[in-house]
């Protein structure tokens, strides 16, 4: 079975998380720089079978649209250009950030650790897919 990939992309880094291939259980990847994630993912899909890529879609409290979503809209256009027959899926990303801080304070990571914002990042991927997981389960 093919893996479901999720990107939580920013404008510096982007986490990006993945299934395994029963797609029950989220990993993070890695982080990359922005400016590298197409050419990240021509690498990847050229070696693993990608069924779905979920895309972080950044809302503020209100349900509105975030500052930041010109940028992701930008990513999105970009990333539909060069893999067209790829589906995609919007997701809210709300709180995957701070649920990711949290995690690893919960998981015993020192202080210096925490502001790895890498890290962070490729949380927040998993976080947004293992959620996904387990809406689609229900």
């Amino acid at each position: 079975m093919p893996r479901i990939l999720a990107i939580d992309y920013g404008i510096k880094r982007t986490g990006i998380a993945v299934t395994d291939e029963l797609q029950i259980i989220a990993s993070g990847l890695t982080t990359i720089s922005s400016e590298a994630t197409i050419a990240f993912l021509k690498n990847y899909f050229s070696l693993e079978k990608v069924e779905k890529v979920l895309i972080g879609e950044p809302k503020q409290m209100n349900g509105l649209a975030s500052e930041s979503t010109p940028i992701i809209e930008k990513f999105v256009l970009d990333f539909r250009n060069n893999f067209p027959e790829m589906k995609i899926e919007r997701v809210d990303e709300r709180f995957t950030s701070k649920m990711a801080f949290q995690t690893m304070i919960d998981s015993g990571l020192k202080k210096n650790q925490r502001k790895n914002k890498a890290l962070i990042d490729e949380i927040a991927a998993t976080i947004l897919l293992q959620d996904y997981l387990t809406r689609k389960m229900i």
